[in-house]
């Protein structure tokens, strides 16, 4: 390949242009109008036009997009993530018009694409999966036989779901029929899809999943895990590698299990298996993502392997250079999603102009970003303005980083998450690492927060007050007949 375009914009466009441009081609970004003066169009070696703001008639247009690749002769297109990473139809269409697709087949997105049929494709693999039923359910009273069957508490999630979304955890029979309705009507508005399947709630659940590359000569390595416990709203908020909970057996066990999950659907390229830990350290298979994830660069950070690199080498045809036995874990990282919402605010969506915005620097510390002081921040899109990574020897050093890294971390304009993500890591909870999926809602509050950032500023205050009663001898100015100051006061 000679040419990609970057289907995608934002951080995530110019974090796989950098990539691209590193292996020696040379890169296309794609814009709507909210975009047109973004990072990842001026760094790109060609820009096209999709459309207006409204990613429904942008970034979403599979013919727009395929049009863009066409008249600038590109060789092939990478989704990113979001938009059209995981639309089967987009990955044909890809294939059909001559252009690689850097991703997996249409097979696999296909069948890791509804929970449903992944969890039938994994059957014969001796998986472990959450007690349940791996049928569409509609019916209440179906639904009502079922849950007393496996006890309660049951969830009920959307086949064709994510991101939370169709979701709804029910303690009783009397819940039942309301939360039923309420995921599928919210499955049904969500993905079009109001099939939904019932399932065994694991109580104190980590969420942990593993990475995985495969190419086409038969090659499947994983590389190792990602700790996805700390999630607001089933979104992932605080992400790590490694777990601080997983031993070495259970690291392998897992890992063998994701490869097994890659060959059930003849996988191709990067992918993430994602698997919920109970409190006994029993694993169970959730679900498939056949793309590359917002937190991957923990990963990279951990095994020193570039995944955008590896997606692009697959999709050319090339074989893997390293076996299992070749990887291993060094150090440490983090990530901490930083969002312009407001978390004093239920974090409510924080729109405007960035006055202000000066990234952290130093040893250990990557920012993966699409922003720029004076830009605006668009209401179009994903709140998301950056990544932000810490790399340390160890976990305690990881998470210091990252606090010196968020304290200095200057966003002015907007609000943002960044104080969040400092009570995250701050939290006794989080750095003894005994902590599940419902850290927030056990831990988090407004007011937590809001202390938090009166303590600092309290602190700020003495800090200035003791230099100024230190110095003041030194401040003081003499006062002469010359003094502008005193022909002022006469």
């Amino acid at each position: 390949m000679k040419k990609i375009l970057v289907a995608n914009r934002g951080e995530i466009a110019l974090r796989v242009m950098k990539t691209i441009r590193k292996m020696g081609i040379k890169c296309v970004a794609v814009y709507s109008d909210a975009d047109r003066y973004s990072p990842h169009v001026k760094f790109a070696d060609e820009a096209v036009y999709l459309g207006n703001s409204a990613s429904s008639e942008s970034y979403l247009v599979i013919e727009k997009v395929i049009d863009a690749a066409k008249k600038t002769n590109a060789d092939g297109i990478h989704p990113g993530y979001g938009f059209l990473s995981e639309n089967a139809e987009f990955a044909r269409k890809v294939s059909e018009n001559g252009i690689v697709f850097i991703g997996p087949k249409v097979h696999a997105i296909e069948v890791m694409g509804n929970k449903l049929s992944a969890k039938e494709a994994v059957k014969s693999y001796d998986i472990p999966m959450v007690p349940g039923i791996d049928e569409a359910v509609t019916d209440v009273a179906l639904a009502n036989s079922i849950a007393q069957k496996i006890g309660f508490p049951i969830l009920i999630k959307a086949a064709a779901g994510g991101g939370g979304k169709g979701m709804r955890v029910v303690a009783s029979l009397k819940e039942l029929p309301e939360q039923m309705n309420r995921a599928i009507s919210e499955a049904e508005s969500a993905f079009g899809d109001g099939a939904v399947f019932i399932e065994k709630y694991v109580g104190s659940p980590r969420h942990i999943e593993i990475q995985i590359l495969a190419d086409g000569h038969g090659n499947i390595v994983h590389l190792f895990e990602r700790e996805c416990s700390i999630q607001r709203r089933h979104q992932k908020v605080v992400e790590e590698a490694p777990s601080a909970v997983l031993t070495p057996e259970i690291r392998k066990a897992m890992g063998e299990a994701a490869v097994k999950v890659a060959k059930a659907c003849d996988y191709l390229g990067v992918g993430t298996v994602e698997f919920l830990l109970d409190e006994n350290k029993n694993f169970y298979f959730l679900e498939m993502n056949t793309r590359l994830q917002v937190e991957h660069p923990v990963t990279e950070m951990i095994t020193g392997i570039d995944l955008v690199e590896q997606q692009i080498r697959v999709a050319r045809g090339e074989e893997i250079d390293f076996s299992q036995e070749d990887l291993s874990i060094s150090g440490h990282a983090l990530e901490v999603r930083v969002y312009a919402e407001d978390p004093l605010e239920n974090f409510i969506p924080s729109i405007g102009v960035l006055f202000s915005y000066k990234r952290p620097k130093g040893e250990g510390i990557r920012v993966d970003d699409g922003f720029e002081e004076g830009m605006e921040v668009p209401i179009y899109y994903d709140p998301m303005l950056s990544k932000l990574i810490s790399y340390g020897e160890n976990r305690a050093a990881a998470i210091q980083l990252m606090i010196e890294a968020i304290d200095n971390y200057k966003v002015e304009g907007v609000s943002t998450t960044l104080s969040f993500g400092k009570f995250v890591c701050e939290h006794d909870a989080f750095k003894s690492g005994n902590f599940d999926t419902h850290f927030v809602k056990q831990y988090f509050s407004q007011e937590k927060v809001q202390k938090q950032k009166v303590e600092e500023q309290k602190i700020a205050a003495m800090v200035g007050l003791k230099l100024y009663l230190e110095n003041k001898e030194d401040l003081k100015l003499p006062i002469t007949e010359d003094s502008n100051w005193l022909k002022n006061r006469m």
